[in-house]
């Protein structure tokens, strides 16, 4: 007898629809086709053992899974659950009339007992897309899934409340999930604030024009000056997520395994801290079995690299494609996969090996040429990319000790929004582009266009202070956004002036 059950194959951050199809009949052996990975080969004992562990039995005859599209490789071991049913289904040991009518998932132990999978959003998002009455799944995973609405998510245990279900004998509500109730409640509960940092202005100023504009920033500046402090907070005052970018990054997530048995919808922009020993691999993505890295799990968030000259200089350059294009490709032989990567970049340094070169009280010991050679870990290129380069300096004893309460991320946010909704009209004919740090050079000089003072200023600066010329472009985004934080249309000579200082410390003028 033959019988057909549906799971689904994960893809980048996307799912299609896998049919499992089942034959018993005369003959002997089991006979696995459609190109599965030893993991999926390994299923005939994971099903065998589950199925005699609830009194049912693995068919004496000749059974044939095929899985279908035969020419896409299936990977992983979430699919015993489909395997298993069907094989149930085709022996005639149970009657499930609606077998079809689920995308089943789940890998299973010798016991039966059902282990959580990956990926289970976009599964869940591809199941209603193809019209399926609903998806039967671990339990661990039925929160996640249940984000997608108009699909009965079936959480079960163990494949007997699984065959249970399908057969009219148990019937298990499905997991109800208010999606959008759940997002807005979450949306400002971050544990950090801007209220808990004490001075530090200039570089809390900073913060928020990377915020408005969403620039990447690079801090430089001793051990214990507050740069992380810093980074840690940038995340409370972006503006918050959408329901579209909350799903996307969820289903990054999802589909890396990040999301643990009390899934939710993130709300949150997410912040990333890789340590600086990670891999070019761990940090783009890839892998024998393609998985997102850390740049596709900060999207719509925050990435922020400690110490950017520890890292390997290989890591740090495979940064320069993802961070123009905002996605990363991945391209193996038969297969290449398009991961989102739209994060802002928070960098931090020391200035020198000892971390004291400039410092006010303390003296730099490395010896010379030590700071150039130090501060050349970091390509041009990769600075490039990076429009905001802030010296952050140590905080004095009195302002530490201050009474004065400090501007709450909240305020500083607001702030933020409101450049933001600015933006978001000017850019209103290219949903590509939302902010100034995504501005081409076209249109930066169609937005950016100074007056003559203006550009006497640029010149002037450009010039006394050593300034490349790929400072340029930078500069003119910069001001646009601190523009926008004042409500000009236009960009006066103090913005111009403003941006000016945050490319002090760029190449040629760090080490003089």
């Amino acid at each position: 007898m033959l019988a057909k059950t549906y799971g689904s194959a994960v893809y980048g951050v996307e799912a299609f629809t896998i049919t499992i199809e089942v034959n018993v009949g005369q003959g002997t052996k089991f006979f696995m086709v459609g190109l599965p990975d030893s993991a999926v080969k390994e299923s005939e004992q994971r099903v065998e053992s589950a199925l005699k562990y609830y009194e049912y039995r693995m068919p004496r005859q000749k059974v044939v899974v095929n899985l279908a599209p035969a020419d896409v490789k299936k990977e992983g071991s979430a699919y015993d659950l489909p395997i298993a049913l069907g094989i149930l289904q085709a022996s005639e040991q149970m009657d499930a009339l609606e077998l079809g009518d689920y995308v089943i998932m789940g890998e299973l132990s010798l016991d039966g007992i059902l282990r959580p999978i990956k990926g289970a959003l976009p599964i869940a998002i591809e199941a209603r897309k193809k019209g399926f009455k609903g998806f039967i799944l671990p339990k661990e995973n039925a929160n996640e899934a249940a984000i997608v609405d108009n699909l009965k998510v079936i959480g079960v245990d163990n494949i007997k409340e699984a065959i249970d279900h399908l057969t009219g004998k148990r019937e298990i509500e499905p997991m109800h999930y208010d999606t959008r109730d759940v997002f807005f409640h979450n949306q400002d509960n971050y544990e950090s604030d801007f209220a808990d940092v004490q001075g530090q202005e200039n570089i809390k100023r900073a913060m928020e024009i990377a915020a408005a504009g969403g620039h990447n920033v690079i801090m430089i500046g001793p051990p214990g000056a507050g740069k992380t402090m810093l980074a840690k907070r940038l995340p409370s005052i972006l503006p918050p997520l959408t329901l579209h970018e909350a799903l996307e990054t969820t289903k990054i997530h999802s589909v890396a395994g990040k999301l643990g048995g009390d899934a939710n919808l993130i709300s949150k922009r997410p912040f990333r801290a890789p340590h600086h020993t990670i891999s070019d691999v761990a940090l783009v993505g890839g892998g024998g079995m393609p998985q997102p890295g850390e740049i596709s799990l900060a999207n719509n968030g925050v990435l922020f690299l400690d110490e950017l000259p520890e890292f390997k200089r290989t890591v740090l350059e495979v940064m320069r494609q993802p961070l123009e294009e905002r996605r990363v490709t991945i391209s193996r032989a038969k297969v290449s996969l398009d991961y989102p990567a739209n994060f802002m970049l928070i960098a931090s340094m020391n200035p020198c090996p000892c971390g004291y070169y400039n410092h006010p009280e303390k003296e730099c010991v490395c010896p010379p040429g030590g700071v150039q050679r130090y501060l050349n870990r970091v390509s041009g290129p990769l600075l490039d990319r990076i429009d905001l380069h802030v010296e952050v300096t140590p905080v004095s004893f009195d302002q530490m000790t201050a009474n004065r309460k400090a501007e709450s991320s909240q305020d500083i946010r607001g702030r933020v929004i409101q450049a933001r909704e600015v933006q978001k009209e000017r850019f209103i004919s290219t949903p590509e582009v939302y902010s100034n740090a995504m501005m081409t050079p076209q249109r930066v000089k169609e937005l950016c266009q100074i007056n003559e003072a203006g550009k006497t200023l640029l010149k002037t600066a450009m010039e006394k202070l050593g300034l490349s010329a790929r400072a340029y472009d930078r500069i003119l985004r910069v001001s646009r956004t601190i523009a926008d934080l004042a409500g000009s249309e236009a960009i006066k000579i103090e913005h111009l002036a403003e941006a000016i200082q945050y490319r002090s410390l760029d190449r040629e003028g760090w080490a003089a």
